[in-house]
């Protein structure tokens, strides 16, 4: 399995990287540590050059968080209000949710959008309340540009060194790419089965 979704990305490419990373970060289908992860795994064989995966994986990351940026900057609350709590148990969140990281985001200031890019679910979420507060274009695509930029790092050299190890175990990298994709995956579903809307909890 995870030959096949290495080879799509390998025959994708930069393109595929772009549009993966984009549609991740607004709405999650394969995590960025399974996306970025195999693509160091490319860089190791040779498959893909390691700085255009790192430049366009954080470009596609920061485009998929301007989407939800935009939304709070062009649509506010009146608008959004109604669509998060309409699709509120498979975004997991209602808005409630949203003006708490919103509070957040008012406390802590526009560096939060840098720092929650290392975070699991706030790294996108966040996007939300910075456009909703009408944080500067600019600031916020430098600052989700950079946090990105980090975390893809990361993801790329992990995978590039794991690929190295297990030169000769692909079985077991095999199994560890499974292993992420599935965890994501529960994980979301869980979220959906478990998620309650506050009035009933």
């Amino acid at each position: 399995m995870h030959e096949f979704i290495l080879r799509a990305i390998e025959q994708g490419g930069l393109l595929g990287i772009f549009l993966l990373m984009a549609v991740e970060n607004i709405f999650p289908p394969i995590p960025s540590e399974v996306i970025m992860g195999l693509g160091g795994v490319a860089v190791s064989r040779g498959t893909m050059d390691f700085w255009p995966l790192m430049i366009v994986g954080t470009v596609g990351s920061t485009a998929g968080n301007y989407v939800w940026y935009w939304l709070g900057d062009h649509w506010g609350r009146t608008r959004l209000e109604p669509f998060v709590n309409r699709w509120a148990r498979w975004l997991t969140m209602e808005w409630q949710d949203v003006e708490r990281a919103q509070g957040f985001f008012q406390r802590h200031g526009p560096w939060v959008v840098f720092v929650f890019r290392f975070t699991p679910v706030f790294r996108t979420m966040i996007s939300l309340p910075a456009g909703l507060a009408h944080m500067g274009l600019w600031r916020f695509l430098g600052f989700t540009f950079a946090g990105a930029f980090i975390w893809n790092l990361l993801l790329v050299e992990s995978g590039r060194r794991l690929a190295v190890w297990l030169a000769e175990s692909q079985e077991v990298l095999g199994w560890i790419t499974l292993g992420l994709l599935g965890l994501t995956l529960a994980g979301y579903a869980w979220r959906v089965v478990t998620w309650k809307p506050r009035a009933e909890r």
